[in-house]
């Protein structure tokens, strides 16, 4: 089993000399991977709930929520390390223009050696869409239509799409991704989540939990779509009893990803995980 951290570029880690000592140290101790979050813009008073909390409210407030592109801070991140993989979880990707966001994520890749995941999902705050003037209606299936645009432009020679939502011709995109393509992971807790992630993703991170009956979902959408069940990685949260990691485990999850509470309890987390 693999892990890594999550939440990389929140609260004290939003500062550049933190950010680095965060993940250098969990370079040093073993971790496969760090993963941010993404939030363009928060607007005040939201209505939109957030799904993760029983009040519906984000974390940390809205004015004082500083969360750092991600993006970016991975880039900077990455140029102070040279192993550790580094991942959004998630990055809200029908607010992206594709072709845009095809050009940035193999960039990234291709200047860190090939150690970016794009974990994605569709999205909940409509404020947000607003703000940046993107619809909120059918980001389902703008998500599944860029995830074609993306792999097109990081796998083809000549990249060709023609889409309901994007669509280009012989649009040559240099540099390639360092080994031809980036993984993606499809983030969610929803029944549509779990079944996107079965049928055209490399991965799924549940966030509420790899339950049964989603993973069940993965493996069934991913048979239907002719693809083997067995390809698609799950990632899912560190439970609050270590020791039902072998639980998992046997369950097919294959990363467990444990928040960042300083470098100190990253190094204890890192001592209570060894040997699983």
């Amino acid at each position: 089993m693999k892990f890594g951290i999550r939440y990389c570029n929140t609260g004290r880690y939003v500062d550049p000399s933190r950010a680095v000592e965060l993940v250098q140290a969990a370079e040093a101790t073993g971790f496969e991977s760090a993963w941010t979050v993404e939030h363009t813009v928060i607007p005040h008073g939201y209505q939109s709930a957030y799904p993760y909390t029983t009040d519906g409210r984000l974390p940390g407030g809205e004015g004082d929520f500083v969360l750092p592109d991600p993006q970016i801070w991975m880039a900077w991140v990455a140029s102070h390390t040279t192993r550790i993989k580094l991942a959004t979880g998630i990055l809200i990707l029908p607010q992206h223009n594709p072709v845009i966001c095809a050009k940035q994520v193999a960039t990234l890749d291709y200047m860190s050696k090939g150690r970016v995941i794009l974990g994605i999902g569709v999205g909940w705050l409509r404020e947000e869409f607003d703000a940046l003037g993107v619809p909120f209606a059918e980001r389902g299936a703008r998500t599944e239509e860029y995830i074609g645009a993306l792999r097109a432009l990081w796998t083809m020679d000549r990249p060709t799409f023609e889409g309901r939502f994007v669509r280009f011709k012989d649009a040559y995109m240099r540099p390639k991704p360092a080994n031809g393509t980036v993984p993606i992971v499809i983030g969610g807790h929803s029944r549509a989540a779990a079944q996107r992630a079965g049928r055209m993703a490399d991965g799924f991170f549940p966030a509420r939990g790899a339950s049964p009956e989603l993973l069940a979902l993965v493996r069934g959408a991913a048979e239907k779509a002719g693809r083997d069940p067995a390809s698609i990685e799950i990632t899912a949260s560190m439970p609050d009893d270590p020791a039902l990691l072998p639980v998992m485990a046997a369950a097919g999850v294959s990363r467990v990803l444990v928040p960042v509470t300083g470098v100190a309890g990253l190094r204890r987390a890192a001592t209570g995980v060894e040997g699983v």
